[in-house]
């Protein structure tokens, strides 16, 4: 899929060049470039931030049994082999890392799952350690274990084995096991682990699972047949249409749905939507990739998780990160018609909150684990791997 700079901001840079015209002013808007004023300078400050994090995870992250955090299973440790790797593939074979994937391989089980005995989170514990395994995988040196957690996956997505059928608000997604239903963070983690193990959009399993996706879109008509799929419009996504449904938004009355019964939309969903039906074959030309980047283009913003404030920021960096250089945009024009280097903006926003350590941390908000170092440090250091120019 290619969508450029042009395409997406079309609409946003022909109206700001009639605004120019209109007050005299020569120029459409300029690219807001943040902190940083050239690819060199960008990659200069992302190589000290990362040199910085690396060592933080090596030196003050890591316990004695190679893990890091293992009271989340295998979830943290995953992602931090594979933070460190996008950055250091050189470092496959380092004493740390090795470590890490010793702690992750001896959470194999013998379904093929990669999680904690008795794990309520096995989709995404196995999805994030597939991750870690396919950037370690030298000379094939895992592939039994990869192929084994492919077909687990596979096995436990919501569908027919389950006795779900299509028609079915969950079939396709996958989900926590402890809530009886899937969720759109739990299914993008699954089309992620289905893409890196190399499975194309026509992949059975992804294209049940873009059914789930759709339906988790506020757009009628498009794949989303569920009775929240009207209410409110605005292309964004919510956290699943299952069960009832359900958003992670809460209003100031208290509940999580708009006044018109809809289920709101946020950032951090919405651009785990988009990422997700890119990996499922859809292009800028499919109405709900439209829809997607009209939603995005009226919220831009790396001051919060729109809808969510400081809840989930930095899942929502690396999320944010990931489905727009999946989308190959270089600049984003949002609805105001301001150009954004989202690159630039995104490491100068990642590096200016790094704490002296070489950690990160959400200050403004814990929720979701974003209190714990190990954690909210991988999700900076692979945001920042889709930062570099």
């Amino acid at each position: 899929m290619h969508m450029s700079d042009i395409s997406i901001g079309s609409r946003s840079c022909f109206s700001g060049l009639i605004l120019a015209l209109l007050v005299g002013v020569a120029s459409v808007p300029s690219v807001v470039a943040a902190d940083f004023d050239s690819p060199g300078q960008t990659n200069a400050a992302i190589d000290k931030s990362v040199e910085l994090a690396i060592g933080f995870l090596k030196n003050r992250g890591q316990t004695g049994d190679g893990a890091f955090s293992p009271e989340t299973g295998v979830a943290v440790t995953s992602l931090c082999v594979r933070a460190i790797l996008e950055h250091r593939p050189t470092d496959v074979d380092s004493p740390v890392v090795q470590k890490a994937i010793q702690f992750i391989l001896d959470n194999v089980r013998p379904s093929g799952g990669i999680h904690a005995t008795g794990s309520m989170y096995r989709n995404y514990e196995t999805s994030v350690a597939v991750g870690a395994l396919v950037a370690a995988n030298r000379d094939n040196r895992y592939e039994s274990q990869l192929s084994r957690a492919e077909a687990y996956l596979k096995e436990i997505q919501w569908d027919e084995g389950e006795g779900v059928e299509s028609s079915d608000t969950a079939y396709g997604g996958a989900g926590y096991g402890k809530h009886a239903r899937p969720d759109l963070s739990n299914t993008s983690f699954l089309v992620d682990a289905l893409k890196d193990l190399g499975n194309d959009a026509d992949d059975e399993a992804i294209q049940k699972a873009l059914r789930f996706i759709s339906r988790t879109q506020n757009l009628a008509g498009h794949g989303n047949d569920t009775e929240h799929a009207d209410k409110i419009g605005d292309g964004g996504f919510y956290y699943t249409p299952a069960a009832g449904g359900e958003t992670k938004v809460v209003s100031e009355g208290g509940d999580n749905e708009d006044n018109g019964g809809g289920l709101r939309s946020y950032g951090s969903m919405t651009y785990a939507g988009l990422k997700s039906m890119i990996y499922a074959g859809l292009t800028d030309d499919d109405p709900r990739v439209a829809a997607a980047m009209d939603f995005i283009q009226k919220t831009y913003s790396l001051d919060e998780n729109p809808g969510m404030g400081k809840a989930g920021l930095y899942y929502y960096y690396h999320t944010f990160g990931k489905a727009l250089a999946a989308a190959d945009i270089r600049v984003l024009t949002d609805a105001e018609g301001e150009n954004h280097n989202w690159r630039r903006e995104l490491a100068a926003t990642l590096i200016n909150a790094q704490q002296a350590d070489g950690s990160w941390v959400n200050d403004g908000n814990d929720r979701w684990m974003e209190g714990n170092r190990n954690l909210v440090t991988a999700y900076a250091l692979l945001a920042l791997k889709y930062c570099r120019e």
